[in-house]
């Protein structure tokens, strides 16, 4: 435990030193000025950068009165530096001044001790603030092993995001831009043989720890049932009964999702798909039309069992694409959902081949200093025409 002692006086820091040896306090710096202290905490210059260098010090005894700079000016200059704020800061004054009292505290001082000083008083002070201390230095690193593990998470969360596929007749690409730390959406895709390949978005209800592990629990489950179900209905009522397996008492919070998923068979040329509450995808033919995949039905995880559910179907010819999204990107675009839509509708049609760096541009640069509210996500399918086709 080392305290620093800062006092114009020596004979008030002789008091103080021999007061904190007896209570068995031996690690103890001394400074004649409020510079000198500065210089010890390694921030002398003070016209340099406000660079985060740990200092040693564990509390500071400040007076208050002192040339050249007051213990109030330089309590001050401390708070500017983020790694010396949680030093606790006590004020040691012959100023009964009430004002003045709580100007040194608004400056960042914690408590004070007057002069003459009391033995009793400044032990009490002292032990006080060490213990704020030390609890807060707990929390602190509490909250920084929490964000080393949610970093972990994430990095474990991005480890099952599908990667591209670029084949001869079909591609697939994906922006992702989680709004924290852990995210609440999912894509991937799967190869199902003979030229076709099952596709799925979802969007988890809510952020944070709790939505991402159920997001992680249905991509533990996601591969084996796209591979064994393969059709849109059988999947999506599947993911549906795994996810109420999930029971949890006294559950406040009714949480669900939206998919979409859609098998897509490249050489009979067909798209079939379930868009169980989730936002439309958007099919762009070769021929300039727009088709919206619109719901089919209710969110997964609401019933026990999906009813009503409607799998769609369409052929496609030529050179085509698919864009599937989350909400997050719709809300990129100010206005209804409709003018969402149609904003949406132009900017993603023309060229059927991916266009990352546009995409990028118009969905994903958000500046640093917007706080986004939700996840964005969108996975681009291009639908290619094959060599015999093209004779």
């Amino acid at each position: 435990m080392r305290i620093l002692i800062v006092d114009d006086n020596p004979t008030n820091v002789i008091i103080i030193r021999e007061i904190l040896k007896k209570e068995q306090y031996r690690d103890l710096v001394t400074a004649s000025s409020a510079i000198d202290m500065l210089e010890i905490l390694g921030i002398g210059d003070r016209k340099a950068d406000l660079r985060p260098k740990k200092s040693d010090i564990d509390l500071i005894l400040l007076d208050m009165m002192m040339p050249e700079m007051d213990g109030i000016e330089a309590c001050r200059i401390v708070q500017q530096y983020e790694h010396l704020r949680d030093i606790p800061i006590i004020m040691v004054t012959a100023v009964g001044d009430s004002k003045k009292l709580a100007e040194a505290l608004d400056a960042g001082a914690g408590d004070y001790v007057t002069k003459p000083i009391n033995k009793v008083e400044l032990m009490a002070r002292i032990r006080l603030a060490l213990r704020l201390k030390h609890e807060k230095d707990w929390h602190k690193e509490r909250e920084q092993r929490i964000q080393d593990e949610l970093k972990l998470a994430s990095m474990v969360q991005n480890a099952v995001l599908s990667l591209p596929i670029e084949d001869q007749l079909f591609e697939v690409h994906a922006l992702y831009q989680p709004s924290a730390e852990l995210a609440g959406d999912l894509y991937a895709w799967y190869s199902l043989g003979d030229g076709r390949y099952g596709i799925v978005l979802l969007d988890m209800m809510g952020h944070g720890i709790s939505s991402s592990l159920f997001c992680m629990f249905i991509a533990s489950v996601l591969r084996d049932t796209v591979t064994t179900y393969v059709e849109p209905e059988k999947v999506i009522q599947e993911l549906n009964r795994r996810f109420n397996q999930l029971h949890i008492e006294n559950q406040l919070i009714q949480y669900y999702f939206t998919a979409i998923y859609m098998v897509v068979d490249t050489r009979m040329k067909r798209v079939d798909y379930v868009n169980a509450g989730h936002p439309p995808a958007l099919f762009f033919g070769e021929d300039g039309t727009v088709q919206t995949l619109d719901q089919g039905c209710c969110p997964v995880g609401l019933f026990d069992r999906i009813q009503d559910m409607e799998p769609r179907s369409f052929h496609y010819e030529g050179n085509a694409h698919l864009a599937m999204y989350t909400d997050g990107l719709m809300e990129v675009v100010e206005g209804s959902h409709e003018q969402q839509l149609e904003y949406l509708k132009t900017h993603l049609g023309g060229s059927h081949s991916w266009r990352e760096t546009e995409m990028k541009e118009l969905f994903f640069n958000d500046s640093a200093a917007v706080e986004r509210e939700d996840d964005k996500c969108l996975v681009w399918v291009s639908l290619k025409q094959g060599e015999e086709e093209r004779e």
